[in-house]
């Protein structure tokens, strides 16, 4: 087994980015707009069933719905910024998925999810990622997605992030609303908060 230190504000190319996803498969990599290179603590237990549930629940609406396609966290994005994300869920509008050519779906799709979903994690917690997760959820709104939430199950709290408006903040709710970007869906989250 081989550790690694990655100095903080260690920065790479876009391109060095692509080769280093490629050869290191088991890591979950992101690049910042500034190209910082960020290495994702792998998920937990906890984190990974909630993370499931979520992606099957979104899965299980859009096979009804058919008007776009969902991707899990391994699915990373090209932003318009230049960063590369990858959120926990994340779903794209068929129309849109359809514009990008084989080449970019089977790669790095390049544009921004329509909606997506962070989940804070313990390790988020244990490693004090929360603003970070804040800011990415703000980089996302800023390169066109149009609706997130940020699940926070320890205090089970979630912002709502809406393109063009203010961060919504809910206390234990029951269900989340897909509103007009997911019609008619509607997120339980018995088994996530």
């Amino acid at each position: 087994m081989k550790t690694i230190t990655i100095p903080k504000g260690f920065r790479i190319t876009p391109e060095q980015f692509e080769q280093l996803a490629q050869a290191e498969q088991l890591t979950r990599m992101e690049l910042t707009k500034d190209g910082e290179l960020i290495i994702m603590s792998p998920t937990g237990g906890t984190a990974g069933r909630k993370n499931s549930r979520l992606t099957q629940q979104l899965r299980n609406w859009a096979d009804i719905d058919r008007t776009g396609e969902v991707f899990d966290s391994s699915t990373v994005f090209v932003l318009p910024n230049g960063a590369r994300r990858s959120p926990d869920v994340s779903w794209i509008k068929l129309n849109r998925w359809n514009q990008l050519t084989t080449a970019q779906q089977d790669g790095f799709p390049p544009l921004a999810p329509d909606f997506v979903i962070e989940l804070v994690s313990p390790s988020d917690i244990k490693n004090q990622r929360y603003s970070d997760l804040q800011a990415k959820m703000q980089e996302y709104l800023d390169n066109g997605v149009q609706l997130g939430w940020l699940i926070e199950p320890s205090i089970k709290t979630i912002e709502i992030y809406r393109f063009g408006a203010e961060i919504e903040i809910l206390n234990h709710p029951q269900t989340l609303s897909g509103e007009d970007v997911l019609p008619g869906f509607i997120l339980d989250l018995t088994d996530i908060l």
